[in-house]
């Protein structure tokens, strides 16, 4: 079967046939798998003699009531046929097959006229030593009929000609002044003109005229080029074509035998016992389901979510939310299931290697637990595997005594188990009685009354001296410190490079200077964020004062040194709580949103804590958030939450989730309340850091615009954000952003969902040996980030800069968040040329978030470049405003921008129908052409009658 035929049968909703059993089969090539599978299938196969494996898919059947369209390649009911044919879908797949069909009839020679193959003019190399007899190619034109009457007159490129001309990456030149076709060939030179990384395609129309006949007719010939190294090319090529992995199907679970924990369980002195929590029944069955999503998340809504979300309603909402999730992170997990699989033995421990570990797919912690059953066993029995230890590409697990019974040669089927702890953490959370407004729902009735103090009065002396001359800082400070216990939540909203951390860990400091009995619990969603704020307070604070709290699951070396001194562990080393009286003493104690828990887990009584700081709070749910509200906070406690909702949120896995608001942050939610308004209410509720220490004036116009109000302040030194002017590497000597426009191909390979595109690799690549080598503007690996939305395009990015810097830190706009470097490299990877059936969302629902968009244009200090193709960029308002503002500043390089930067964007988007319709037009004007200068050719009639077959010789 062909690629085209195969990658049309594994789409869902294609409909294919058996030809033995005589039955339509739903779903494409995973429903095929299932059907062949079947116990009718295989009587069929024994019944008709055949070998299994031998009987391919075919078309669907039209049977009975169902009527399979051809085009689509879908049944439908007979009911329905008619609004199927009137639907847009079904027009614009016949559109596209009568383009096809029209395009196969300009490829052929016709009225005696040769013309020699298409052109593929292979990998041109931009470095070769060859590269201008590389860059050109002829095509022969013949006739094979001595008396032929033709002549060409002209040769065109298609990209040319209908409705929306571009500009050409080749050329084409007529090599002789008689342009009279005869059996002496005629020729005619195709050059490559366009010598950037990327790959080109088009089709060369050539019109001859038959004077004898009077008549015009074209013949085309198609052009295509890889400019770049083939070597690199190959060498990152998928090894293996993509084929969507098949989900393990397992027989259901019937009885479990319990393995061994792991100590490290044990290490925290929990009192108390820990909620189960477990999905309601009907809830889980109603996400399993087969119903539309759409028709999911309405019944979700109906019936779980309450109409109205007050303080009444708060905790049943969230807990839903919840639900819904765990039970799309269940389902995601199973994608990770492995059949047939191997253990080894060593001691008491098995050890199972799962691919993808080292990459967190799937991520595993020490406390985790892992089915496993014997190959073939038909009992219902698994054994539960407890997870000790984790290495690189293993993990060390234990089981029930009885499990030695299984031989080394035996094989298992593994099924990775969701670690509800977290999950259950949070419900624990929710199940408490706080439920205060003033924290909840906050009003400005409540906001009014608060102070508004200045610095300048407080008669503060500070402890990072850097803050004086920053006028939001301080007043964040001072805000911060002069509120009255009992107060509505403060926020510091803090966009890209304002200096946040270095506030909120100033302000901890000044409250515990100005008041002895203050003490604080400092959060945040990460274990990075969380080790950045205990570091920034080791050097005021002493381990007497200070404690980070880790999970006990947690590594020594994941933990920076520094910090060891202020952690506890138990007498087999794992981390745990001090006893209750000295965690009392403690001034400051960090910890994880989630982690925070362990403080009323171990019985440290409500109240104890007068402030609650909550960093980066834009990126945890706020479940999350409220572990520690809510479990610990009383009527005095006041909440500090800092980071910015403009960048990422929250990663929520269930579209149904996000679509009913887990996905937004606390922190978004407040700051879209009347209380947080930033005109009326800033110093009392809130206060916005407006100056940017990290990056250059052209690198923050644009996010600064689109996403703050143009209240940034480039305030970086001069000489880091100033180091990359009059580079050689910028099309534009004052302004440091280059878009690098690549027309690349996007890959899939094995059985990874994640997108690659090595044209974008090497275009990344080259950038950094010139950045390398360039000896007056001199660059370091760590000076140099490198982001990428999908993790197969960091994995081959890493892959092709190892031999070129080895340091360089490459990862995903996640990874990149909170971080900078004086130069960052942006790929952006999607690219494709299906404009007619084009899907916004699929294509590009993950570069487009403007979140991420603005975390990933906002790590830069002195340099940004971004790689992709402005084909596909364009489709989004957000991104083709950035690729204008480019544009028009001078920092374009490689291929044009594809439409007049010139244009005020429609932010309603539709850009992507513009390109479909763009691509019906310029379908429908090839067919015209051909329709207008058809040869004389008459048609006959079909009057309906069955004739006989007329004897030939």
């Amino acid at each position: 079967m062909s690629k085209q035929h195969l990658s049309r049968i594994k789409g869902q909703g294609i409909t294919l046939s058996c030809p033995l059993c005589l039955i339509n089969v739903q779903n494409g090539q995973e429903g095929w798998t299932m059907h062949s599978k079947s116990r009718k299938h295989a009587l069929a196969l024994q019944q008709a003699g055949v070998a299994e494996g031998t009987v391919e898919p075919q078309e669907g059947l039209t049977r009975g009531n169902i009527k399979h369209c051809d085009i689509c390649r879908v049944s439908v009911p007979i009911r329905a046929w008619q609004r199927h044919e009137k639907g847009s879908k079904h027009r614009a797949r016949e559109a596209f097959t009568k383009y096809k069909s029209v395009l196969a009839e300009v490829e052929k020679d016709k009225n005696g006229i040769v013309v020699g193959d298409g052109l593929d003019f292979g990998y041109v190399d931009p470095q070769s030593p060859t590269l201008q007899n590389d860059r050109r190619r002829v095509i022969e034109i013949k006739s094979a009929q001595p008396f032929c009457k033709s002549i060409l007159l002209k040769a065109t490129l298609a990209t040319s000609l209908g409705a929306t001309p571009q500009r050409p990456a080749f050329s084409v030149t007529v090599n002789a002044q008689e342009r009279k076709i005869s059996t002496r060939p005629l020729t005619v030179t195709i050059s490559l003109d366009q010598i950037t990384i990327g790959r080109y395609e088009d089709r060369v129309e050539f019109l001859f005229e038959d004077s004898q006949l009077k008549k015009q007719f074209i013949i085309s010939r198609a052009l295509r080029a890889t400019v770049g190294n083939k070597a690199e090319h190959e060498a990152l090529m998928p090894v293996t074509p993509y084929i969507p992995r098949p989900r393990a199907t397992h027989r259901p679970i019937r009885e479990v035998v319990e393995g061994v924990k792991p100590p490290a369980l044990n290490a925290v002195p929990y009192i108390g016992r820990l909620p189960k929590a477990a999905v309601p029944s009907q809830l889980g069955a109603l996400l399993a389901g087969s119903h539309p999503t759409k028709q999911t998340l309405d019944n979700v809504r109906s019936i779980y979510i309450p109409s109205v979300f007050n303080s009444n309603t708060y905790d049943r909402f969230f807990k839903h939310l919840l639900w819904v999730e765990e039970c799309k992170m269940e389902q995601d997990l199973e994608h990770y299931d492995m059949l047939n699989a191997p253990l080894t033995k060593h001691d008491n421990y098995y050890y199972l290697k799962v691919p993808g570990l080292a990459e967190k797919r799937p991520s595993v912690l020490v406390g985790d637990r892992i089915f496993v059953q014997e190959q073939g066993a038909t009992d219902g029995r698994w054994y539960e595997g407890h997870v000790h230890f984790v290495r690189q590409v293993e993990v060390g697990l234990r089981f029930h005594g009885s499990f030695t019974r299984y031989s080394e040669a035996s094989r298992f089927h593994v099924r990775f188990k969701l670690n509800r702890i977290p999950l259950r953490r949070q419900h624990q959370a929710l199940d408490t009685a706080f439920s205060e407004d003033r924290i909840l729902f906050p009003d400005m009735s409540t906001v009014s009354l608060l102070p508004l103090r200045q610095f300048a009065r407080m008669g503060i002396s500070l402890y990072n001296s850097i803050i004086a001359g920053n006028a939001p800082q301080l007043q964040a400070i001072t805000s911060i410190v002069s509120l009255p216990p009992g107060s509505p939540p403060f926020v510091v909203f803090g966009p890209p490079g304002t200096g946040k951390t270095v506030t909120v860990i100033e302000a901890i400091l000044q409250i515990l200077a100005s008041n002895g009995q203050a003490r604080i619990l400092a959060c945040a969603p990460s274990n990075s964020a969380a080790d950045l704020i205990a570091s920034r307070l080791r050097g005021k604070l002493n381990k007497n004062q200070l404690f980070r709290f880790y999970a006990p699951s947690r590594f020594k070396d994941q933990v920076p040194d520094e910090l060891r001194d202020f952690t506890h562990t138990t007498a087999d080393g794992h981390f745990s709580v001090p006893p209750m009286v000295r965690m009392k003493q403690f001034k400051v104690i960090v910890t994880t949103c989630v982690s925070a828990s362990v403080m009323s887990g171990i019985g440290m009584p409500r109240g104890h804590f007068s402030h609650i700081f909550i960093d980066e709070a834009g990126q945890a749910t706020e479940p999350e958030t409220f572990v520690s509200i809510k479990m610990m906070a009383d009527t005095n406690t006041n909440v500090v939450l800092s980071g910015d909702p403009k960048q990422l949120g929250p990663i929520i896995r269930s579209g149904i989730a996000r679509e009913l608001g887990l996905e937004q942050s606390y922190l978004e939610r407040l700051m879209e309340r009347e209380a947080y308004n930033l005109g009326i209410c800033r110093g009392k509720s809130v206060v916005k850091l407006t100056k940017n220490f990290r990056s250059h004036g052209s690198i923050l116009r644009f996010p600064n615009e689109r996403f703050y109000d143009s209240e940034l302040e480039q305030s970086a030194a001069p000489a880091l954000i100033n180091a990359y002017l009059n580079s050689p590497l910028l099309p534009a000597k004052k302004f440091p952003v280059i878009f690098h426009s690549v027309s690349g191909k996007d890959d899939r390979e094995a059985s990874s969902p994640s997108f690659f595109n090595i044209d974008e690799v090497l275009q990344i690549k080259a950038y950094v040996e010139k950045l390398k080598a360039d000896r007056k503007f001199r660059t370091s690996d760590a000076d140099i980030g490198v982001i990428a939305p999908y993790h197969a395009q960091v994995q081959k990015l890493r892959k092709s800069l190892l031999s070129v810097a080895e340091g360089i830190k490459v990862g995903s706009v996640e990874e990149f968040q909170g971080q900078e470097r004086k130069v960052i490299l942006l790929s952006t990877v999607r690219s494709s040329k299906e404009f007619v059936e084009y899907d916004l969302r699929h294509t590009l629902g993950f570069v487009a978030n403007p979140r991420r968009f603005n975390v990933a244009v906002t790590r830069a200090q002195a340099l940004l470049i971004v790689v992709g193709d402005p084909q596909v960029l364009g489709l989004d308002p957000l991104w083709r405003s950035f690729l204008n503002y480019i544009y028009l500043n001078g920092g374009w390089a490689g291929p044009d921008i594809p439409w007049d930067p010139k244009v005020d964007v429609d932010e309603a988007g539709g850009y992507d129908e513009a390109v479909r319709a763009a691509a019906r037009l310029n379908m429908d004007e090839l067919a015209r052409r051909m329709e207008s200068m058809a040869l004389a050719e008459v048609e006959g009639d079909d009057d309906g009658v069955d004739r006989p077959w007329r004897d030939t010789e």
